[in-house]
């Protein structure tokens, strides 16, 4: 019987690039640039690496479709290398490839990477998307955008919230993630904004206004995992853990039936469900210490803290300007800048998030580190949109705790 994989895959080594717009690098640099600094901070070889997942979106336009991109540009030593894409999810899809063949005793040690570069296309956002049926009939006038504004308005009408209130509420999520992002060297954007600039910028989506958007960015993560015995064995004391890894993917129902109301992810609440209960967390409001979730756009963040039952059913704008997901509050979110000011390149975002929770874990977190000894964190990746999407749920944690 399937026992799940906490505590039996612990992190030996992780790196990410600075993200922005990184005209001085190409999708390869990027990718090495990430392995150099996880490769000394495990602390073994490259040539100890027995089998790599990629995690890319689009990335297919510069180291092609399969992994004989990567493992040319990484010179990998005829390992095998694995091409994954799950929309937004693709860096956490890369880390669950690695982490499970760890788990299954397929290898010893593994790598997963996420990469992707999106500036040099000369378009504002994300490149467009290939043809093919799906894309020409469900999505021919579709924005992300607009999509995540329909999520805001079925939550606001759903709760009954004042559009004023819910703007402010909205806002605060930009406003704190701008704050904690100034702390951060590797983020894309470190300007602080205010309320007011929050609230006054230009309209994208009614309600979502320009800082309500995250940006767009270049950039690579990647994560060496192994086994407890074999960190041990190389001389790391101080472990780092995986206790729960899921995927949730839609059904379709969301888009299909009318018991889906749109304010809500319905694969979060599965996944979370799932993960929580594969890492024995029963109360996650007191038990979790740092968050770091998929805020595309402001109103995901503030929906998720519900999904992920961190706040009661309607109470997550209350919490939110209540600062209990500042950084100075009770459960800090995107301490990092998240994917609103550390950047969103598709491909590298879970692994990215993953890497923060590895650092405050380790207290190597520098000006962001969290003073009381984070032990449980939540990893949230959401990839596609509200009515059709995935969620990939990791959590990570201190070994044994």
């Amino acid at each position: 019987m399937a026992t799940g994989i906490k505590d039996k895959v612990v992190i030996l080594g992780m790196g990410c690039t600075r993200f922005g717009e990184r005209w001085d690098c190409g999708a390869e640099n990027l990718a090495a640039e990430a392995l150099a600094e996880c490769l000394t901070d495990a602390g073994i070889e490259k040539k100890q690496i027995q089998a790599a997942w990629l995690g890319t979106g689009i990335e297919m336009l510069h180291l092609g479709n399969g992994g004989v991109g990567l493992s040319m540009a990484l010179r990998l030593p005829n390992i095998p290398v694995s091409r994954v894409e799950n929309f937004c999810a693709s860096g956490s899809e890369a880390l669950r490839g690695a982490v499970y063949a760890v788990a299954s005793g397929a290898v010893d040690i593994a790598l997963a990477i996420g990469v992707e570069k999106l500036k040099d296309t000369g378009y504002g956002g994300l490149p467009q998307r290939p043809r093919g049926a799906l894309n020409e009939i469900v999505w021919p006038n579709l924005t992300a955008p607009g999509s995540f504004a329909q999520l805001a308005s079925a939550y606001r009408a759903k709760h009954g919230l004042e559009a004023d209130y819910f703007k402010r509420a909205i806002a605060h999520v930009s406003v704190k993630s701008h704050a904690n992002a100034t702390r951060n060297p590797k983020a894309h954007l470190r300007n602080p904004i205010s309320i007011d600039d929050a609230i006054k910028a230009p309209m994208i989506a009614e309600p979502l206004g320009l800082y309500d958007c995250c940006g767009v960015s270049d950039g690579a993560a990647c994560a060496i995992v192994t086994t407890p015995e074999m960190a041990r064995a190389l001389g790391k004391k101080n472990l780092v853990s995986i206790k729960a890894m899921q995927l949730a993917v839609s059904s379709g129902s969301e888009a299909s039936y009318n018991d889906w109301d749109g304010s809500y992810f319905q694969t979060t609440r599965v996944a979370a469900r799932r993960a929580y209960a594969e890492a024995g967390i029963t109360k996650p409001r007191e038990q979790i210490s740092l968050l770091e979730v998929h805020d595309c756009f402001s109103v995901t963040e503030l929906v998720t803290m519900e999904d992920l039952y961190i706040s009661e059913e309607g109470r997550a704008p209350s919490d939110i300007l209540d600062g209990f997901y500042d950084a100075d509050g009770k459960i800090p979110c995107q301490i990092d800048g998240g994917l609103k000011c550390f950047g969103h390149p598709i491909g590298a975002s879970g692994l990215r998030m993953t890497y923060e929770m590895y650092l405050q874990m380790l207290g190597r977190a520098g000006e962001r580190q969290r003073q009381d000894n984070p032990s449980i964190g939540v990893v949230h990746n959401l990839g596609g949109f509200p009515w059709q999407n995935v969620c990939s749920l990791s959590v990570i944690g201190a070994y044994g705790a």
